[in-house]
């Protein structure tokens, strides 16, 4: 809309001889700009209606000018009645609407099928596996009313045969088969699933019921064939038809052909053949080992069985013919008496051999599976050699239904001590019992908010099996849902719930192990995961001022608290040595109140805070009668009576370096202490943070200036510099051991010095003036001793007589 202001407006309506448009009193006029005059004889006698940008709607001309006071003619639209009339009587007839199919290039399409779903070109045998699994199970429920149908053929198994050298790999099953028409809608027809028709049948059938194992859904699985093949040759028998019929494709071509099969050899009872003629590069999967290598990690549970064509190997004894150099020195008689030699041999020799286990453990019920069983899977499945600590199987039904097992294994892998590492192939997925893959952190769950276990529970192993996970086409990739949400949560809750059954086993020894080994991903999920601090706060392990050796937890600590203690006390550090020897636990030592040692990244208030106690830390700013309940208003009066002025005087010395310098109520054996503010960072986390590869140094100088230094006014030094300041408060030793005595609180508070060779110097320099002339004596002082020494040599001295004796 175009927009004017006012002063513009007044400027065109000062102008008389402005043009405007006219709309033509016949259909088909345009319009264009001319001059008023001219306007007025075009118009003659029919009535118009004008439209001004200045009004809203439309007006009749003759009365609306008098009333705005305007000019004819100025800055106005006509429309003439007889074509808005034309305009009216031509909307009556709208235009017919036109309807198109959508097209595509069928070989483009299979391409982008073919190279754009599947990530993995190993999976076409685990899709094609799964395809005759369907077949098998369609048959089995089908002949349950219709028994006829599999009188052909009993077995109901899948059978893969690999010719390395010709680079081809065939699968037979005895399933259901194809007819020629299914032929053209199954194979021919892309993206239309048999499967999920079936399923579809069955479900608007309400009597029969459901067939919840068969796999397909997509219709696309089958082509995954092309991604090592370049022709594939389908030959299928149908139960239904008298005839079998062969279909084949090839790669890149837009069309397929199907003939019927004449060949006597090639003829099946029922079921389907798949013939897989694979591209140069790919003829590595024809090896019998491979193949059998890839249905064991995919298809190993699929509910019938699946040989492969393997060389197999027995060993027989063989005669060996003599030398018969040997036999011409040997005489006749001893040729007649020596046994015949022989030797061990292999026979070598080709069969089909029984490659996967229809039957998975986690399908059993619990009750009826030994622990030697479930650690013989573990070790199987994980390529473990060691037991595992615990294992928890379960069956989850309602909004999800799933079925599990966990462990938790006895150590941590060897050199991945890296807990934040979230590539775990520790998670083992199926759907309908077919694997679809163990990298749950990586390439299998793209979005990280739903993957299946939180980092810090990274180290959980197991396996889990659903039938209502939403995957995508190529079943490689777990779509975000809330079924997914659903199954972390249960998960994690299992997870929590086997990890306190080793806590509160009989056995310390076994949490004691878990802990050293996996005790850092507990303190990483204190920092994570709000949401489970309750789970989180009975498995953590604390060593304390009263358990050096045995570390406890909070349960332990909360249930020997004292009656009067109110608070659960504790002071970070980087080791067990540097906590148990800091300052700021003088007083709580004397008092035998106990102080957790903590290590590491962990941040306890905010597990700590869920048990309902108050948490203190030692090593930020607080009065003893915080600690103790301890307060002794006279003795602190005296004490910032007499040094609060030395304490003014130390803060001029230290400048920025500290906040404050206050009297301390803590210490009783330290002269001082460095303490942080009440929103400033700890040794510690002072220490965590310089550690990050993209610290703040901005932010790290700014807590540094949140330090207060805190003096024990009772100690001999701070005595000393309360009577140098008195004394003489500009005194440069004074001054000298203001800085050291800072720098020696620093150390010992846990912080790190800023220049290490600087207070080593400081130190030197002390000990240059303390211990000056102790042990050593001026140079004129031993040539007085050696003469001495020389007459105590030529000195006689008698004997004297004692008792009548010399």
């Amino acid at each position: 809309m175009l927009r004017l202001s006012k002063r513009s407006v007044s400027s065109l309506l000062r102008s008389g001889d402005r043009s405007f448009r006219v709309a033509a009193a016949a259909a088909g006029t345009s319009i264009h700009r001319s001059s008023p005059s001219t306007t007025d004889a075009k118009r003659g006698d029919v009535e118009s209606r004008w439209y001004s940008s200045l009004t809203n709607g439309k007006c009749r001309r003759s009365e609306s000018l008098a009333h705005l006071n305007m000019k004819a003619n100025w800055f106005t639209w006509y429309r003439n009645e007889s074509s808005a009339a034309a305009s009216d009587s031509s909307s009556q007839a709208p235009p017919p609407v036109e309807k198109y199919e959508y097209q595509a290039e069928v070989s483009r399409l299979m391409d982008l099928i073919v190279n754009s779903l599947y990530s993995n070109k190993e999976v076409f045998l685990r899709e094609l596996i799964s395809n005759a699994s369907d077949a098998l199970d369609k048959l089995r429920y089908l002949s349950v009313t219709d028994p006829e149908l599999s009188k052909d053929a009993a077995d109901l198994d899948i059978r893969i045969y690999a010719d390395k050298e010709n680079g081809v790999i065939t699968l037979t099953d005895s399933g259901i088969g194809m007819t020629r028409q299914e032929l053209v809608d199954c194979l021919g027809t892309i993206a239309q699933s048999g499967t999920a028709k079936f399923l579809q049948a069955l479900k608007d059938n309400k009597d029969a019921g459901g067939d919840n194992n068969l796999i397909g859904q997509f219709g696309v699985g089958f082509y995954s064939a092309f991604l090592v093949a370049d022709r594939v040759t389908v030959s299928t028998k149908s139960p239904k038809s008298d005839k079998q019929y062969v279909w084949e494709g090839v790669e890149g071509s837009s069309s397929y052909t199907i003939k019927e099969e004449t060949d006597p050899q090639l003829i099946i009872p029922r079921g389907t053949r798949i013939t897989l003629h694979l591209k140069p590069d790919y003829k590595g999967f024809a090896d019998p080992e491979r193949v059998q290598k890839l249905v064991k990690n995919y298809s190993q549970f699929v509910s019938f069985p699946i040989y492969t064509w393997q060389e197999k190997g027995y060993t027989k004894e063989v005669e060996v013919d003599d030398d018969p150099a040997e036999s011409k020195q040997d005489n006749q008689h001893d040729q007649a008496e020596r046994k015949k030699k022989t030797k061990k041999v292999v026979e070598r020799y080709w069969d089909w051999e029984l490659t996967n286990e229809t039957q998975p453990i986690w399908l059993r019920n619990s009750k009826e599976v030994t622990t030697e069983e479930y650690n013989e899977f573990y070790r199987k499945t994980f390529n473990e050699y060691l037991d595992p600590l615990a294992s928890s199987h379960f069956t989850t039904e309602g909004e999800v239904e799933f079925r599990s097992i966990l462990y938790v294994p006895p150590v941590s892998p060897m050199g991945k001590d890296d807990v934040v590492n979230q590539k775990t192939k520790n998670i083992r997925l199926y759907v309908k019992r077919v694997f679809i893959s163990d990298d749950f952190d990586g390439e299998l769950v793209r979005i990280v908010s739903v993957a299946v276990f939180p980092r810090y529970l990274s180290f959980i192993k197991g396996v889990v099996d659903s039938h209502d996970l939403p995957l995508n086409v190529s079943r490689e990739i777990l779509q975000e849902s809330r079924i997914v949400r659903i199954m972390k949560k249960r998960l994690v809750k299992k997870a929590f719930d086997m990890i306190l059954g080793i806590s509160l086993s009989e056995n310390r020894e076994d949490y004691e192990k878990f802990w050293d080994n996996f005790g850092k991903h507990l303190k990483l999920g204190c920092i994570e995961d709000r949401e489970n601090h309750k789970r989180l706060a009975p498995l953590l392990r604390f060593f304390s001022s009263q358990s050096e050796n045995d570390m406890i937890s909070l349960d332990e600590y909360v249930e020997n608290m004292k009656a009067e203690q109110k608070a659960i006390y504790y002071v970070a550090s980087d080791s067990i040595t540097s906590a148990k020897n800091a300052p700021f636990l003088e007083k709580l030592l004397e008092k035998e109140l106990e102080v957790l040692y903590l290590q590491g990244r962990l941040r306890p208030r905010q597990v700590l805070d869920d048990l309902g106690c108050s948490v203190i830390p030692l090593n930020h700013v607080i009065t003893l009668s915080v600690l103790t309940g301890d307060k002794n208003e006279e003795k602190e009066a005296a004490a910032k009576k007499e040094f609060g002025q030395t304490c003014d005087w130390i803060k001029k010395r230290l400048g920025d370096k500290v906040a404050s310098v206050q009297i301390s109520s803590r210490l009783s054996s330290s002269p001082c202490v460095l303490v942080s503010g009440k929103f400033g960072w700890s040794a510690n986390m002072e220490r965590l943070m310089k550690a990050q590869s993209a610290g703040d140094t901005t932010s790290l100088e700014f807590m540094k200036g949140r330090r207060v230094f805190e003096i024990n006014p009772d100690h001999s030094i701070i005595k000393n510099i309360n009577a140098a300041y008195k004394s003489n408060p500009n005194d440069e030793d004074a001054m000298k051991a203001i800085d050291l005595m800072y720098d020696a609180a620093l150390v010992s508070s846990g912080f790190t010095p800023e220049n290490p060779a600087e207070l080593g110097g400081k130190i030197y320099e002390m000990m240059d003036t303390a211990l000056s002339g102790k042990w050593s004596s001026p140079e004129a002082q031993p040539q007085q001793h050696t003469h001495n020494a020389e007459l105590l040599e030529a000195e006689v001295v008698e004997p004297v007589e004692v008792d009548g004796k010399k």
